[in-house]
């Protein structure tokens, strides 16, 4: 075994740094002094001159590095660590080591790498540890402290017996006993599973119950979007009513809307018309569970998963863009209102933001759109939601159909058991056993492979070698060539898996989610030109089997068949439920109470500048610069632009055809706090932010589609009436706007049940997400104040009176009943009016009106230009009587616009058909006035206001 600490010595140590800034500033610890890290590498199988070879010529950069063999490197520091991998969690750098040494020459038997951490200062060990456990720099599920040299990197294990399960014996405790803390089935579907191999007169393998349970999971099967629903209201005439299942009621009126269309709710992702013979594709989806347990590890995995299912669409399309938008508690949250289990909200945000930051920025593919969120009811578990958009030939766009004799091929990375359960754990409830139980559920992704495999399969599907494409994501296999030969039958031989390692069983082979891995459909005839295409991008492949015509899934593992099912029974066996939705008053918000209205121009400042360094509403930018939103050369408008280019814009556009003036935009919108006072209007307010942040650019809505994602907790009877208003909601949407949703994803697992009766749900979180085409690129607008002196108007019809959910009222303390509302019949008109404003070239900048309100809207505006506004509102006062001046200030109603426009009388020839008021002007000095019959109700320094938004986000991420 060879070692090799590698240092840098010239240039600032930012691991290091980081550390020692959380050192001194969260623990408030100031007996450390310095923090230095080392790199670590272990080799196995070569010399030491083949040592120095890779450490010169791989692991260190002799301009501002040095480095050490077989001895330590930190000499000087008072006490030093080492935290690394624990055997058998897949090191994504492993497999980029062993690749880089054998271009070198060298053959490695293993290696192995991890980071070392030196301590200086009047700093004793045993406060090392408790550092290391407070500031959480690893996690004890995936890594470990090395307190001894290991002696061989090597995993050795026996393959894994299948076991025969005697189901058709079990009494109900048994059959609940079976499914518990793995498979999570209900009794009545473990009865109905008994009764299928009591009438085939066997018992059932380990592996033929993991794939009914995997396939039968909510996260695969939508249990409660099919099922048919009871919805019992006192307000309904009968006290009732029997509806259409929930997806029933999306599809159904989205397919009405077919003009975009090319693909939906068929596929990894719904596909919409683009230009030139071309189509665009996207996906968004959840990665709560795991993100939960291993913050990093999950958010990476979730990023890798979109990406391939953006991939796995069609025939294979290219990723161009990544979205990620994180729901959590409060940073500030008292520690001890965090449940047994649970992650501390910080580390959660650190590690998220991480793991999307190494995903996508080693893949290239550009993060260029997102948000975060926060409210003391994700402290149990959080919300982690991404997803990308790809384009691909139109031509190449429908869902490929395996054909009899077809091969099953597995190519990218190996398997291991990381992600044995995930599709069945990410259905369940969390609790405070759910981080040791469901530990091997995480797992650590690795970019570098993923882009092999992107590279390979994009090659061959322009040389028409790929007949079908299925990521293996939730289930691994089983899911995915499953699902693949539903319609055909497919025989399967499990050893030629490739493995990370030695000792796993087949069924753990089989339902294995480790990343990085596709299935393709290939005909036999074009086999060697695929295995080309991989040894070309070195990208492994494996042939599993192939595809029958018997509507069997057979398994053999060495001659042995395991696994023998009725794929019309795997896939149709699963009853439809009949659920109640029963409407009570948990979504009804107790603290009415009216906050306060600031009497003294101080008073208006301090409420600003508390609305404006809330977690909702504060500067992202530190976060945002983390992600590369400029790789691929395709970015038209950056998250952040301006004069400083800090002022946040509304949406993404993208030129993903370099050379042509036509492109794409990206949005979202969402708001839990809204969806847990009125799921209904919550859902509206969502879905109008999201294509109102669309418009603001310059998209027209009629161009675009739209993803919708149900993040909601677990369906009792009390949650299932609120995700059946929000569907209503996202209905009646698609009616007014004539626009479909044609793609989306639910997770409805967000519930926590500790031992000692605590229940916490997160607040139902509807995500929407909006892409659409625009046709030409430069007639696009950013939200900075462009010109002094300008008007500033307000565009849209607010409900002023609707302020519950508001940041204004939570930083007041109180929390209201009534949110604002979106008038539907009139928000057509708006956002028609708007666009073809922009495209005439009259609208200097926008921004949408939502968290803040309308005055954080005018001052983001202001921070993008570097200048000033002078606003007044009595217009909107004489307007509207009695209205209270802090409501007209921070009201949020989503689908109104703040709209910078040459001169009032433009304004008004432009707006005179939609309701409308001038604010103001823009001024060249840094000032925000705001008057109120022409008398100063406030006046402060852009600049002081701008500090208070930066510095939440600043403090942490620098």
């Amino acid at each position: 075994m060879q070692t090799v600490r590698v240092q840098t010595i010239i240039g600032p140590d930012l691991q290091g740094d980081g550390i020692l800034y959380d050192i001194q500033n969260t623990l408030k610890n100031k007996h450390v002094t310095q923090v230095k890290t080392a790199r670590v590498y272990r080799l196995e199988g070569i010399s030491e001159k083949e040592t120095i070879v890779l450490a010169e010529k791989l692991f260190s950069e002799p301009i501002n590095q040095h480095y050490s063999l077989n001895k330590p490197i930190l000499k000087d520091a008072n006490n030093t660590i080492e935290i690394a991998y624990k055997s058998g969690v897949m090191n994504p750098e492993v497999a980029s080591i062993t690749k880089a040494a054998e271009d070198l020459g060298i053959k490695l038997v293993a290696a192995d790498s991890s980071w070392e951490y030196g301590f200086y200062g009047k700093v004793l060990q045993n406060e090392v540890v408790d550092i290391i456990e407070k500031l959480r720099l690893f996690n004890p599920l995936i890594e470990h402290i090395v307190t001894t040299e290991p002696t061989t990197l090597l995993i050795s294990g026996a393959i894994g017996k299948t076991t025969t399960i005697p189901l058709r014996s079990m009494n109900e405790p048994e059959l609940l006993w079976l499914s518990k803390d793995t498979l999570f089935l209900n009794v009545e579907e473990m009865k109905i599973i008994q009764a299928y191999f009591q009438k085939i007169k066997k018992n059932p393998t380990d592996i033929e119950i993991e794939t009914i349970a995997q396939t039968w999971s909510e996260h695969c099967a939508h249990k409660t979007f099919k099922a048919n629903l009871v919805v019992e209201d006192k307000s309904l005439p009968a006290g009732r009513q029997e509806k259409e299942p929930l997806i029933n009621r999306i599809k159904k009126e989205a397919l009405k809307h077919k003009k975009h269309i090319v693909s939906a709710f068929v596929d990894n992702s719904g596909v919409m018309d683009f230009y030139d013979g071309f189509a665009i594709n996207g996906k968004v989806e959840t990665h709560n569970s795991p993100s939960a347990i291993e913050p990093y590890g999950g958010a990476m995995t979730g990023v890798g998963g979109v990406f391939r299912d953006v991939l796995g669409t069609g025939h294979g399309a290219k990723p161009i863009a990544s979205v990620d938008i994180f729901c959590f508690a409060p940073l500030d949250i008292n520690p001890k209102k965090l449940p047994k289990g649970s992650l501390p909200p910080l580390y959660l945000l650190k590690n998220v933001v991480k793991g999307v930051k190494d995903y996508g920025n080693r893949m290239g593919i550009p993060t260029n759109n997102g948000s975060v969120h926060f409210h003391e009811d994700f402290r149990a578990k959080p919300t982690v939601i991404v997803g990308s958009y790809g384009i691909l030939p139109k031509k190449k766009a429908q869902k490929g159909t395996p054909k009899t004799g077809d091969l099953i091929i597995v190519v990218g990375g190996r398997t291991g058991r990381d992600g044995v359960h995930g599709a069945t754990f990410s259905s369940a409830e969390m609790t405070e056993k759910t981080s040791t139980i469901n530990a091997t559920a995480v797992q650590i992704g690795n970019a570098i492979e993923e882009k092999r495999i992107l590279d390979a399969l994009l090659e061959a599907r322009d040389k028409n070698l790929i007949r079908a494409i299925q990521d293996c994501g939730a289930g691994g296999f089983s899911s995915a060539i499953g699902e693949m030969g539903e319609n055909t039958g497919v025989t399967v031989h499990l050893e030629k898996a490739l493995l990370k390692y030695p000792g796993l069983a087949p069924w753990e082979i089989w339902v294995s989610e480790s990343q990085e891995r596709m299935i393709v459909a290939i005909p036999k005839e074009k086999l060697e030109a695929f295995l080309a295409v991989c040894k070309k991008y070195n990208t492994e492949p494996a042939v599993l089997g192939t595809f029958d015509n018997d509507k069997k899934l057979k398994i053999f593992f060495e001659k042995k068949l395991i696994c023998n099912l009725d794929m019309d029974f795997l896939h149709n066996g699963l009853p439809q439920r009949t659920m109640i939705a029963n409407r009570n008053t948990k979504y009804q918000i107790p603290n009415t109470k009216l906050p306060k209205i600031p009497k003294i121009q101080n008073e208006w400042i301090t409420i600003l500048e508390k609305v404006l360094s809330h977690g909702n509403i504060c500067s992202k930018e530190p976060i945002v610069r983390r992600y590369d939103h400029t790789v691929q050369g395709t970015n038209t408008l950056q998250p952040y632009s301006g004069e400083l280019l800090d002022g946040p814009n509304d949406a993404a556009v993208i030129r993903p055809l370099l050379g042509k003036t036509y492109g794409m935009i990206v949005s979202h919108g969402l708001n839990p706090v809204l969806n847990s006072i009125d799921p209904y209007w919550g859902s509206i307010w969502a879905s109008t932010e999201a294509i109102a942040n669309y418009t603001a650019v310059g998209g027209n809505y009629k161009n675009a589609s739209l993803i919708n994602n149900y993040v909601w907790p677990f369906p009792d009877e009390q949650s299932l009436w609120s995700l059946d208003k929000s569907v209503d909601a996202v209905v009646d949407f698609m009616k007014t706007l004539k626009i479909p949703v044609i793609s989306g994803k639910d997770s409805l697992s967000s519930t926590y049940r500790g031992r000692d009766g605590t229940i916490i749900a997160i607040p139902p979180v509807l995500c929407m997400s909006v892409f659409g085409k625009i046709p030409d690129v430069k007639k696009t607008i950013s939200s900075d104040f462009k010109k002094e002196g300008s008007s500033i108007c307000l565009v849209g019809k607010m409900d002023f009176l609707g302020m519950a959910g508001s940041v204004y009222f939570d930083v007041q303390n109180t929390s209201g009943t009534s949110i604002p509302k979106v008038d539907l019949k009139i928000l057509p008109d708006v956002l028609d009016t708007l666009h073809t404003a922009i495209q005439k070239g009259e609208i200097l900048s926008a921004h949408d009106i939502s968290e803040g309100g309308l005055i954080t809207a005018v001052f983001e505006m202001c921070v993008g230009g570097n200048m000033g506004a002078r606003i007044s509102l009595d217009v909107i006062l004489n307007s509207f009587q009695d209205l209270r001046l802090d409501y007209a200030l921070f009201n949020e109603t989503a689908g109104c616009f703040v709209v910078e426009i040459e001169d009032e009388k433009t304004a008004h020839a432009l707006f005179k058909n939609v309701p409308h008021s001038i604010l103001g002007k823009t001024q060249r000095e840094q000032k925000l006035d705001v008057l109120q019959e022409k008398e100063k109700l406030f006046s402060t320094e852009v600049f002081l206001l701008k500090e208070a938004w930066q510095k939440p986000m600043k403090e942490i991420f620098g």
